[in-house]
Formats: structure tokens, sequence, C-alpha cells
């Protein structure tokens, strides 16, 4: 039944639409942090539907208020006052720390990227954007321009000029072997020679943990340090928090707050758990750029009731039983334990990351070399002891992604890990 799945998928979507495992797997249903698939094999979820199933599957408090509104009315458009919409953004303004905040609503972090790009060069009235190497920023148009990640650029055609910053990637690069103060210190030095070359930007856009590029991150405080030298030049600071929001850093609620001594960007872009797998994106920017625009905007489905109504269960559930502490005290838990695996596997570069964000780098045995075979033949072995988890990487990297939901208990980590270090010690 699956493989007849497999053949109508292949005829009908496009090649370039990838499909983990060499058998790919149906997932039918779930429950908490597991999810079936069509045989009936029953997985622990490390991945979420890719930071998506943010809280947990099935959460009855996000079920319940999706029913109840679909019984209402499931859509009207921003054409008309929207009542769940106007009390989701009340919440998110409050929560973004950004002063006078007002909210866009999109359909995902894609074009919630795509809309802040669009009000950060109007503003500006520039079509220069800073982007940080190794970056994924979405698939729009706008978006792939801004990526610096070459397995995700599919063409070079752009509407902006990009110009790429060192700084994303802590432990690869020119400024490795660094101390973190001397790292921070040659990045905003890279920045600031930069930007003598070039007419003044519209803004920088950077993720304060990488996501797709492996779960990378530099030390705290070098966003404040790049966002002393932007203000200067009335450069705007756009913090991508598509992956790091909601508390899944485990420390802050936002990403940016690690580097926060210079105070909230001036915009935020948010979407992936939000709606715990409802289509939920938007962003967050200061009122005097918001309100920018000339010309009439709306989005369709971007801010939908029934989307609404998920996005406000899933975030009061997220704030009542406190996912982002529990994030920080399990995700410590698994990374340490993770860590001391890795220190055994001579395959493992490196587990980094924080909260329940953590990242696994592969490489050859005794080289920096990224090796995405092996990177592979983990993620096979996990899902053959019921774990399923994710990949990703850039700059010749291969890393291994892991994203539980928020909810995830110490005995379910301590699961996972076992099959995590099973998996590892296959490939050596």
């Amino acid at each position: 039944m699956t493989k007849d799945l497999l053949g109508r998928h292949r005829a009908v979507l496009p090649d370039w639409l990838a499909l983990y495992y060499d058998e790919p797997i149906e997932i039918t249903h779930g429950e908490g942090r597991h999810v079936w698939d069509a045989a009936g094999n029953r997985y622990l979820d490390f991945f979420g539907g890719i930071l998506t199933t943010m809280t947990a599957h099935a959460l009855p408090e996000v079920t319940k208020a999706v029913s109840e509104q679909a019984g209402r009315i499931i859509h009207s458009s921003t054409l008309y006052l929207n009542r769940p919409m106007v009390e989701l953004a009340e919440r998110i303004a409050q929560l973004s720390g950004i002063p006078n905040a007002r909210v866009f609503f999109t359909t995902s972090g894609t074009e919630a990227n795509d809309t802040a790009l669009l009000l950060a060069t109007t503003y500006r009235r520039s079509n220069t954007i800073l982007a940080m190497r190794n970056s994924y920023h979405g698939r729009s148009f706008s978006a792939v321009g801004i990526t610096g990640n070459r397995g995700w650029s599919p063409t070079s055609l752009s509407p902006l000029q990009t110009l790429y910053v060192h700084g994303g990637m802590r432990t690869r690069g020119p400024y490795a072997a660094l101390n973190d103060d001397e790292f921070i210190a040659a990045c905003v030095e890279d920045l600031t020679d930069l930007l003598g070359h070039t007419r003044p930007p519209a803004a920088l856009i950077a993720e304060p943990v990488q996501g797709v590029g492996g779960f990378t991150a530099p030390p705290d405080g070098l966003y404040a340090a790049f966002r002393e030298v932007l203000h200067e030049r009335g450069i705007l600071w756009i913090a991508d928090e598509v992956q790091t929001g909601w508390g899944r850093t485990g420390e802050h609620f936002w990403g940016w707050q690690a580097h926060g001594r210079s105070g909230p960007p001036d915009m935020l872009t948010f979407a992936k758990g939000i709606g715990n797998g409802m289509s939920i994106g938007g962003v967050v920017a200061r009122a005097e750029i918001m309100n920018c625009l000339d010309a009439n905007s709306i989005s369709t489905f971007g801010g939908t009731q029934i989307t609404m109504a998920a996005g406000l269960a899933n975030l009061t559930y997220l704030l009542e039983h406190d996912l982002q502490g529990n994030a920080r005290r399990v995700g410590g838990l698994l990374i340490e334990r993770l860590r001391a695996v890795a220190a055994q596997v001579p395959a493992v570069r490196e587990v980094r990351g924080r909260g329940l964000m953590i990242g696994i780098e592969v490489t050859r045995p005794g080289t920096d070399e990224a090796d995405p075979q092996a990177a592979s033949a983990v993620l096979e072995a996990a899902r053959e002891g019921g774990l399923l988890i994710g990949k990703g990487g850039g700059h010749n990297t291969s890393a291994l992604r892991i994203a539980p939901p928020l909810s995830l208990t110490v005995a379910e980590a301590e699961e996972g890990a076992g099959v995590l270090e099973r998996a590892l010690r296959s490939i050596g």
C-alpha cells in the first residue's frame, strides 16, 4: 500500500520534493510525542514535522479549539473584523518585546520573511540586504535570494542585492579558532568593513540559531554587537524566529534574547510551532515600519479564524504548562547524554544546541570532512529503532537535527537518547 502511494507521489509531485528514508513512510496519526505509520509502526517523534508540532500531537486543547471554531466559521479573510486574529495578535505583540508593535499574519515562515523584506526595503528605500552565511529563510523568490546555504538556493537570480556576513557558524570558517570574544570582535570588524564598501543596506536578517544549517549558532552577544553597528547607520535588524521562537531554546522565549543587551529587533518573524501544525506565520514590527506601505495589501488566508483559534489554544497551553522551562530542563539532560555518547563515537564532530534544539554534526573520523552518507545511515538506523529525527547542514557539513515537541518527558528523552546511541555506534 505504501509502495503504491510512493509511485503515485513520484508520478504527480516534483522530483525535488524530497522524502526521508530509503523506504519512505506515511504517517497516519499521532498522540503526545509519538506517531504511527500506515504499517502500524510506532515512533518517538524527535522532529515534530520540522519543529512544527511544538506542544504535542493531537493536543486536546488545540483539537477542541479547532473543532469548535470550524463549527462556527472557518474563514472570512482580512477584509472583515476577526476576533481570534486580534486576540492572538495582542498576545504576540506583548510577548515580542518590540515597543508599539503591530502584527501581520501569513501562512508560513517563508511568507513571513518575504513580508519582512518588503517592509524593510520599502521603509529604508534600499534593496540591499545583509544575511548570514549558512542561513535559510524560505523558498520564495526573495527568501531564496537571501539564503546563504547552497543546498537550498536553486537560483542566483534575485530582486535583492544580498551581502553575506560572517558569524552564524561558531566552529567552522576563518574565525573558528578564536575564543568567543575574539570571534565576536572579528565578525563585527568584518561587518563594519563590509558596510564601508556598499550603499547603506535596508536590514540584516538573521536566525539566532540556524535551523536548516544544522542548529549552529554564534556566541551569545554577537547580534547585540552587530546591532550597535547597524543602529548607528539606521539599518534594521530582522530576527528570523521561525524555528527558535516560543521557548524552544529553553533559556529564552525568543532566540534574539540571547543577544538582547541592545534591546529587541526592529522586526521579528515567526511561524512553525505556534499553530502546532496549522499554517500560521507572521511578522511583528514597530508601528512606523509596519505601516510604511502606501499601497493595499492583504492576506487571504493569513489570520483565518480556524488557524488563529489553534494558535491561541496552543500558546495558552505552552505558557500555562511552562514548556519553555521543560525545554530547558529536559533539553539540558538530553544534550549532556548525547555528548557523553558522542565522546565515544569518532564520527561525531560536535553535539551543539540549547533547549530542545540539538544538532549532531557527523564527519569522516579524524577529519572535519562532512559525511552525508553516515548522517543518512544514522537517520535510517534511528527509524528502525523507532525514532524519527531530521537532518541538515551547510558549508560542507552534515548534521542530524533533534527537535521534539516541547512537552517531551525525561523518560522519553532517555528512550530517544538510547536509540540515537545505538544508531551512532552503528556508523563507528
